[in-house]
């Protein structure tokens, strides 16, 4: 930790809210004010402003305490401005900026242009924490130890924060549509470099990008690349139409900017392509022949299928199912770099096709030896058992690579739910199988973190965390003990009954049906055969 300022070492009293009245015509982004939803008047926090189509300006808010995929576009009559409303804060000169008005001493010399060039990797401490044990926080090291992470160049989400103090986009150029497989990767640059740049390509707009016009300008443009500490993205596309299912976005999607003009956007739900219109949408469906993703079937049972893809021979149609996965992920950072992640994608099938259900990416070569890098149902198939089934799909890899697998950190908060769903039953059907065999003398009568760990294919972390949540890890006779309550069963019973209730019995991997074989390493070239 870097050593503090004398000067600053000062009791601070938090800042006063500035309230009061405001009008239609006063109202700025930053503003928090009621909004009527569902019968109620909620707080939310103004994000951006635009006008209608019948010229009347119209508000994107995000509710307080709620998730952000509620975000919305509303109306200036669903406004109440009969109560005060609470002003954004002025921000602070930071010292840096304060350095920067300061006139420069003749003798010194300008620094060279750095446009263009990449900027250097920097590494992120994480530290373990955790919460008090009813909401235990999953973590991503042991002990207290610290490690740098690797930024990777992924199709799948965000899982590193950014720094404070820069924002990151992609250069900026117009992007007609999805990349081709030959296109070159996309460098970062500077928010500033990106804003020299787009006022040296328009000759007209000779005045510099303001932070505020170039956050404004990313909220709602079609940029490639986001800050989820800095920028909050504002949902672009109002409705999508997929199939024989009408699906309304949850989060932003960096779509080419002339679809977000489009009541609704028309996706093929074979090769993912997006239409803005239902004419070419209707022209293209009369010509596509794919019927299933492109891929190889690895997996095959009286339901469902899964398709192998390779990011490095598939790129546009995995670009796509990027596109379209970050409209319903908001921790995902969507790169055009798909080469080093394979995509397992789920599907049903019925006489027109393989439907696509659901996926999770795999990086190639994990470092960390995650076995998911990003995992996603869609909305029209939740709640139906498959993201269970996506889970243990991946786990059955791992087996069958005679690894240890756990997902990439941190999870959406729908992905976090799920996981810990599937550890909770997969940790209790080991110690009851266990139980079981050890009274019909099959087996011994203890068994480790270990073990459990070995024939679920789950990291010692994750099977841990999972016994603390269950309450079933207790120290007796100084050691640690595994119980299994009678609160678990009875859980697991009322799970049971609930599903058969539903019509939903968990669906389950049948290992005998998975025709796929662990990558083969050739040394000589010091490649993976896919």
């Amino acid at each position: 930790m870097a050593p503090r300022d004398g000067s600053q070492e000062r009791i601070s009293t938090p800042d006063t809210v500035e309230k009061g009245m405001a009008t239609i015509n006063t109202l700025r982004i930053g503003v928090k004010a009621f909004v009527e939803k569902d019968g109620e008047r909620r707080k939310a926090e103004i994000l951006s402003i635009k006008e209608s189509k019948k010229g009347e300006p119209t508000f994107y808010v995000h509710y307080e305490d709620f998730n952000k995929r509620l975000d919305e576009w509303v109306p200036a009559s669903r406004l109440d401005l009969s109560q005060e409303v609470e002003w954004p804060q002025p921000e602070a000169p930071t010292r840096k900026s304060q350095k920067s008005t300061a006139p420069a001493p003749k003798s010194a010399t300008l620094p060279k242009s750095t446009v263009g060039q990449k900027r250097p990797r920097t590494s992120t401490t994480v530290a373990t924490s955790r919460k008090s044990s009813e909401t235990p926080e999953l973590t991503t090291t042991s002990g207290n130890a610290s490690k740098a992470v690797r930024p990777s160049l992924v199709g799948g989400k965000e899982n590193r924060p950014g720094s404070d103090n820069s924002i990151s986009v992609i250069a900026p150029e117009i992007i007609s549509g999805t990349p081709k497989a030959e296109d070159s990767e996309l460098d970062l640059v500077d928010i500033q470099d990106a804003a020299a740049a787009a006022k040296a390509s328009n000759p007209q707009h000779n005045a510099p990008y303001s932070r505020e016009e170039e956050i404004e300008k990313l909220r709602t443009g079609g940029s490639m690349t986001q800050n989820q500490t800095e920028i909050s993205r504002v949902r672009n596309l109002d409705r999508i139409q997929m199939g024989a299912f009408e699906m309304e976005p949850w989060y932003f999607s960096p779509y080419p900017s002339n679809f977000t003009a489009a009541d609704t956007i028309h996706i093929c739900e074979f090769c993912l392509s997006y239409f803005a219109s239902l004419q070419t949408f209707t022209r293209h469906r009369a010509k596509c022949n794919l019927l299933h993703p492109p891929g190889n079937e690895i997996y095959r049972d009286s339901s469902v299928s899964f398709f192998e893809i390779d990011g490095r021979r598939q790129r546009r149609w995995c670009r796509n199912l990027c596109l379209l996965s970050k409209l319903f992920l908001d921790h995902k950072t969507l790169y055009y770099d798909v080469d080093p992640f394979l995509f397992y994608c789920m599907t049903t099938r019925d006489s027109h096709g393989c439907h696509l259900v659901g996926y999770f990416s795999k990086e190639k070569e994990s470092a960390e030896g995650y076995n998911v890098a990003c995992i996603l149902t869609l909305p029209q198939y939740q709640r139906k058992g498959f993201g269970k089934l996506l889970i243990a799909f991946s786990y059955e890899l791992s087996k069958r690579e005679a690894k240890l697998g756990s997902p990439e950190k941190p999870l959406s908060d729908l992905g976090l739910l799920g996981y810990r769903a599937y550890w909770a039953e997969t940790v209790t059907d080991v110690l009851v199988e266990h139980e079981k065999n050890s009274r019909d003398g099959r087996g011994s009568g203890e068994v480790s973190v270990e073990e459990i760990g070995a024939l679920s294919a789950m990291t010692t972390n994750d099977v841990l965390h999972t016994l603390q949540n269950l309450n079933m890890l207790r120290y007796s006779k100084g050691q640690h003990v595994i119980v299994l309550t009678e609160a678990v069963l009875e859980a697991k019973e009322k799970a049971k009954a609930k599903e058969k209730a539903k019509g939903t019995a968990r669906r389950r991997i049948e290992p005998d049906r998975l025709m796929w074989k662990p990558p083969v390493f050739t040394a000589s070239s010091r490649t993976w055969n896919w």
